[in-house]
């Protein structure tokens, strides 16, 4: 294997050089059941333009005590996405809503007990009464 020459970098610089060959890094982020931050990373195949370009993903909630054990599928619904600037280069962070699912299928999703993003968004998304 052949040495790197890190002289002059920081691990953060030498890490941001290296070549992602069109692959991005989006970090979902979203609310526990403790109202603790969580995240987990996701390697997509293409930069991000939009919200329609990041998939919505999964994680077990009953271990982020949003979930039993019986019917633990949470849904990571993107909301909204930024550069990461940590990363730098197109590697995008991503905030996400949380739905659980209790009919068996995608059809029927409930707001996890820490979504608030959903009511308060149909607060600002209503019109005004005249």
């Amino acid at each position: 294997m052949e040495a790197v020459n890190t002289a002059g970098k920081t691990n953060l610089d030498y890490l941001r050089s290296l070549d992602q060959k069109g692959s991005v890094i989006a970090e979902y982020i979203w609310i526990d059941g403790a109202l603790g931050m969580r995240a987990k990373c996701r390697t997509l195949s293409k930069k991000i333009e939009s919200l329609a370009d990041l998939p919505e993903w999964n994680y077990d909630g009953s271990s982020t005590y949003q979930a039993t054990t019986e019917s633990s599928e949470i849904i990571l619904k993107p909301a909204f996405y930024f550069p990461d600037p940590f990363r730098g280069g197109d590697n995008v962070m991503v905030l996400c809503e949380a739905y659980s699912w209790t009919d068996g299928s995608f059809k029927d999703l409930t707001p996890a007990n820490t979504n608030f993003r959903k009511y308060a968004k149909e607060i600002f998304d209503a019109k005004p009464e005249e």
